[in-house]
């Protein structure tokens, strides 16, 4: 099973927009995949809806795909605290994680990526070689959420094949 998961807390994010678009490309693909929003979420705490989704999908969950929106150079706080405030061994340890950024600048979260990627070392995971940064991300999307260019959809599909396999 892969779960997406939507890094941000903002309502109407673009970061949203992305993960949904994994979602569906995963779907076509026949993959049994979900996809977890931190928007309205109390993650901040080990309480009952951490615990609620520890069982039902972060446990089960062979492999992640964490869509990062740029924030102050790095990836939002609320992705942190998600990770914090789960059993870490249950929940991360010997996984597999595909990570992508998202940013309006032209550096598409590469230091937010980098960051996220030291920690999911640290929790003993397996982070897939193809980290993609979605530079200018207002000028790859139309305000609906759908990619404009043909090169992004193609980085995005090549992306997930290859996490697919891994």
């Amino acid at each position: 099973m892969i779960t997406i998961i939507s890094g941000t807390n903002r309502k109407d994010s673009r970061t949203i927009q992305v993960a949904t678009h994994y979602f569906h490309r995963l779907r076509e693909k026949g993959e049994a995949v979900h996809l977890v929003s931190l928007e309205g979420r109390n993650v901040f705490t080990r309480n009952e809806e951490v615990k609620q989704l520890e069982h039902e999908l972060l446990i089960p969950t062979e492999k992640f795909i964490m869509i990062m929106p740029e924030y102050n150079g790095s990836f939002p706080g609320v992705l942190k605290a998600l990770l914090d405030s789960t059993d870490i061994k249950k929940c991360w340890w010997h996984k597999k994680a595909l990570l992508t950024g998202v940013a309006d600048g032209r550096g598409g979260n590469l230091r937010g990526i980098e960051h996220m990627t030291n920690i999911l070392h640290y929790l003993k995971m397996n982070v897939y070689y193809d980290k993609l940064p979605l530079s200018r991300i207002n000028e790859e999307m139309d305000p609906e959420g759908q990619f404009l260019h043909e090169r992004t959809r193609n980085a995005i599909l090549d992306q997930i094949e290859g996490f697919v396999q891994y």
